[in-house]
């Protein structure tokens, strides 16, 4: 059986609220996308602007950038940002919203991230607004 993942409220460019099911968190990457939009594919070495929210599974959220009113930009695939953002981002349209259920491994590993609260067992959860490519 497959884990059940949150379900994310609002569409893109909303800040979304998350909702967690009463299961444990999938144990590998998983990737949906919860609406598609009609850009560019995301490819690696892009210069990948977004906004998103990042939450520990069933926990708290530890980072948004809803609430700061301005989007981050990075570049994707090539190592720059945590792996699930690399493998699950890359290959996206520009324009969807995406909800990545990241585990430890392809998050910040065994050491985690203290000063954002989170440990070296979370599983993160994001919501990413693919805004464009630089």
């Amino acid at each position: 059986m497959t884990a059940q993942l949150p379900e994310a409220s609002g569409s893109f460019g909303d800040k979304p609220q998350l909702t967690f099911p009463a299961g444990p968190a999938p144990e590998e990457l998983e990737v949906v996308v919860l609406s598609r939009g009609d850009g560019p594919l995301v490819e690696a070495g892009d210069d990948l602007v977004v906004n998103y929210l990042g939450q520990v599974w069933g926990g708290q959220i530890f980072d948004n950038s809803y609430d700061r009113g301005s989007s981050i930009n990075f570049p994707i695939g090539v190592g720059a940002v945590i792996g699930g953002w690399d493998q699950g981002l890359v290959g996206q349209q520009v324009g969807s919203r995406v909800l990545l259920s990241i585990p430890p491994h392809q998050g910040y590993g065994s050491r985690g991230m203290p000063q954002a609260g989170i440990k070296g067992t979370d599983t993160l959860v994001f919501v990413v607004d693919v805004v464009g490519v630089n």
